[in-house]
């Protein structure tokens, strides 16, 4: 046979083998690859990440002003639009409802689009319509304009997702509770502004004075880069090693030898992924929990308000006598009853109480884990709302209310942690934000016992929130995933 033929043959016979060989995504024999978690833990924790916990943590300080000034400004503007209780608590409920819709929303969007984006956009939203409320000429416009605020406020939460994900795994048990601090300034400053600006700007002052922080951060967030974790979710695995290699020099660490080589998503979260057989459980038993934290936490803050301005000490027997000796006039459901400068006192120390018990809490998280920590201030939180139930005096009740905002406080650092640690990053946000729309109905339902059940019945309303928090103790304790040392997962 002709040897150029066999020659031809044998060439023919190579190509068709070579094509049939099955193709291999993995990369060259000899070519380093790591994921953006070998990445994260390479780099350590420096310098950026103590901006991130600076510049992301402060958006705890705008939300906690935009959403503590509704007990601050509720009995001025009872006073001043004539209000009856379920008026008020329609305010704080419609704030919750704007919060509950969008949260959803922003929460799907960020998980499409980016964390950064949605941030700073929803920052944008509630310091615009934040400014308006306090040119509302009505109650009607009132309600509608900080329910616009509260769509903007539901975006916060990409703060926190974009802290977690930039974190070093064996700092986030520690890192993401003193994140409580911002929390804490902002609920400091409102209440300080309020005593100061509300006796003598009036309220819409306060309101204008409480936009600030929002604004200002929305001129320094170029300062973090977008989450490396949504860019490889994404396929962007270049801007991904970019953001990487930056944090590294900043830092002054080393970045891991090759390229980044992560499974990739066939797309982006969606709701029914939170539906999925492997977090189906962990989904449901969570937004349990954050329905009842939302429900007890703004429930402790309304309600300790509530008890200072109408002298609610000893059950509804002493708002009955007060109001029987009140000229004639003010005995109407609209009378006004403006905070006094010592029940802003007992509010400052009450609300300090929301890091007391910060110290116990880290401990808890690193060393009990995520799961028995939540339990068991959960179960906690139960017992001090039925001590209210009890006849004490001023002390006695900011004594009470000192412990029981440490414990609420403590309830919503920890379920934050663990919902942000439990979903893998292609549905962290939709996880987010589905958890944080199932708190808002909670906090919905909370001014209408805090603010009209508890002047009806205090034994009840009490009764109520200690019975919501024992459940959540319960589902706490049997949720199926720990996740103290567990690693970010980046696809389900």
């Amino acid at each position: 046979m002709d040897p150029e033929l066999i020659q031809y043959r044998n060439t023919l016979n190579t190509i068709t083998l070579e094509e049939l060989k099955p193709q291999s995504n993995e990369a060259p024999k000899g070519h380093k690859t790591y994921t953006v978690e070998d990445a994260v833990e390479t780099i350590g924790f420096g310098r950026f990440h103590i901006m991130l916990f600076l510049i992301m943590g402060s958006t705890g300080i705008a939300e906690a002003m935009e959403i503590m000034l509704l007990a601050i400004v509720s009995s001025s503007i009872r006073c001043e639009w004539h209000l009856e209780g379920w008026q008020v608590a329609l305010v704080t409920m419609m704030v919750f409802f704007g919060y509950m819709i969008f949260s959803i929303v922003l929460g799907l969007l960020a998980d499409r689009y980016g964390r950064l984006k949605i941030l700073t956009i929803s920052f944008m939203w509630g310091a615009f319509f934040s400014l308006l409320t306090s040119f509302a000429p009505s109650y009607i416009w009132f309600v509608f304009l900080r329910c616009m605020v509260g769509c903007g406020v539901s975006g916060h939460a990409q703060g926190l997702i974009i802290k977690t994900e930039f974190l070093p795994k064996k700092f986030r048990g520690y890192m993401l509770p003193l994140s409580q601090l911002f929390w804490l300034t902002g609920s400091l400053l409102i209440i300080g502004l309020g005593s100061v600006l509300i006796p003598t700007l009036g309220w819409r002052w306060l309101i204008r004075f409480a936009s600030i922080p929002g604004i200002i951060l929305i001129l320094v967030f170029k300062f973090i880069p977008e989450s490396a974790r949504y860019h490889v979710s994404v396929g962007k695995d270049q801007a991904a090693m970019d953001t990487l290699r930056w944090i590294a020099n900043i830092n002054c660490s080393a970045m891991p030898e090759g390229t980044i080589k992560e499974p990739k998503a066939e797309k982006t979260g969606s709701v029914c992924d939170l539906f999925d057989r492997k977090y189906l459980r962990t989904s449901l038993q969570i937004w349990v929990i954050w329905l009842g934290i939302s429900f007890a936490y703004y429930g402790a803050i309304l309600a300790s308000s509530e008890l200072l301005e109408r002298n609610l000490l000893c059950g509804s027997g002493q708002s009955d006598a007060i109001e029987r000796d009140m000229p004639e006039e003010s005995k109407s459901p609209c009378h006004c009853n403006m905070l006094s400068p010592s029940d802003y006192t007992t509010m400052l120390i009450s609300t300090v109480g929301e890091i007391a018990l910060n110290p116990f809490n880290i401990l808890g998280i690193n060393f009990l884990g995520r799961r028995w920590t939540l339990g068991i201030t959960m179960a906690t939180t139960g017992i001090f709302f039925l001590l209210l139930n009890i006849c004490m005096s001023s002390s006695g009740l900011i004594a009470v209310l000192f412990c029981l905002r440490a414990l609420v406080s403590a309830n919503f650092n920890t379920v934050y942690i663990y919902t942000a640690e439990v979903y893998p990053t292609v549905m962290r946000a939709m996880g987010m934000g589905t958890s944080g729309s199932i708190c808002r109905i909670g906090a919905m339902a909370a001014p209408f016992i805090s603010q009209v059940l508890l002047s009806v019945s205090v034994t009840g309303a009490f009764c109520l929130f200690a019975s919501v928090c024992f459940v959540c103790a319960l589902s706490a304790f049997t949720l199926p995933i720990e996740t103290r040392g567990r690693a970010l997962q980046q696809v389900k």
